[in-house]
């Protein structure tokens, strides 16, 4: 930690957060000289019983989960892993998570605590290892998703979760505007869902839980099971899958669950019961925009041509609290500037 006070206290110019690299390609162009967070890792403590990690923001994914997977327990946010490279800093920083996050919550509702580095190099601890040290502003979760332009992560404590013992995978034939009714209806009963994804006509679902309630669930909704249920979840988690394999630009829509189809060209997938629609598309930024504000979200450019802006849009006041937080952070501007806005 003293090495990367120094480097930041004695920077001149930006400062490019990085440790896996696995998301490099998301949000805006980094600029100015690496600032390398990978050998800040290793578990600091995990108390199984407690259902609570703490762990350095450079240590990898794979091998927390290795460590949760033995005792039963997962992320349950689910995180993307993208590459083998993936890390505890970079997932949290990105904000990013996985088909469960509708059902079981996001990567900022499981952060108790962190530790960052501001644009200073000023040391500062937010939150703690429970629940209720989480108390006022929650600032360990304002940088969740912020992009490492409000501080350098450090350390933080999770809240984890037990592995459920069944999972099931049901498929249903269906158009989209069916997939979307009925993925609402479905949400609003006692149904052990885990994930939702529409894609080409069909509907995947997938049950957690015990095995007596996804057995029960599995006699109420009918269903054709599938045996790839794993693989196929793995890869919508991962991008691996054939619909994000090709050169159309692929934006990322969020949007109330409710929302009734898109009238956009392209291809879909909708996921998170009907709150997030992956659309492989030409159609233009404004176009794709303003679709998506029309029906109470926004959008957000995953790849393609990055001269539209990746994230969408800020309201002026809006933009203004962002700066604001940005100079009570980053008072020099160093970290990450311009990744998320100009």
């Amino acid at each position: 930690m003293i090495e990367l006070i120094e480097r930041i206290r004695t920077a001149t110019g930006p400062l490019a957060i990085r440790a896996g690299g696995s998301k490099d390609w998301y949000g805006e162009a980094t600029s100015g000289e690496v600032l390398d967070v990978s050998a800040n890792r290793g578990i600091v403590s995990y108390e199984p019983g407690e259902l609570v990690l703490t762990a350095k923001c450079g240590t990898p994914l794979a091998e927390i989960e290795a460590l949760l997977g033995q005792n039963g327990q997962m992320l349950g946010f689910e995180p993307p892993r993208f590459t083998g490279s993936a890390t505890l800093g970079g997932t949290l920083a990105c904000g990013m998570s996985g088909p469960r996050r509708p059902y079981a919550g996001s990567a900022r509702d499981f952060v108790l605590g962190m530790e960052i580095l501001d644009g200073n190099g000023q040391y500062l601890k937010f939150g703690g290892q429970v629940m209720k040290n989480v108390a006022g502003y929650d600032v360990s979760r304002l940088m969740v998703g912020a992009l490492g332009t409000l501080g350098v992560l450090l350390q933080a404590s999770l809240k984890v979760l037990p592995r459920p013992q069944a999972e099931l995978t049901l498929q249903f034939e269906c158009d989209e505007a069916e997939a979307i009714r009925r993925t609402n209806e479905w949400a609003g009963k006692p149904l052990p869902l885990s994930a939702t994804a529409w894609l080409s006509g069909v509907l995947s679902v997938r049950l957690s839980g015990a095995h007596s309630s996804v057995a029960a669930a599995h006699r109420k909704l009918g269903g054709e099971e599938t045996a790839h249920g794993a693989e196929f979840w793995a890869g919508l988690r991962d991008h691996r899958a054939a619909f994000f394999h090709d050169d159309a630009p692929l934006w990322r829509l969020s949007l109330p669950s409710t929302a009734a189809p898109l009238d956009l060209p392209g291809r879909q997938l909708i996921a998170w019961g009907g709150a997030e629609r992956w659309l492989k598309s030409d159609a233009s930024a404004a176009e794709i925009r303003a679709r998506a504000a029309a029906h109470g979200g926004h959008a957000t450019l995953y790849a393609g041509d990055k001269g539209c802006g990746v994230f969408h849009p800020l309201p002026e006041a809006l933009l203004k609290y962002q700066q604001r937080l940005k100079r009570q952070f980053d008072p020099r501007g160093i970290l990450n500037p311009g990744r998320m806005y100009p």
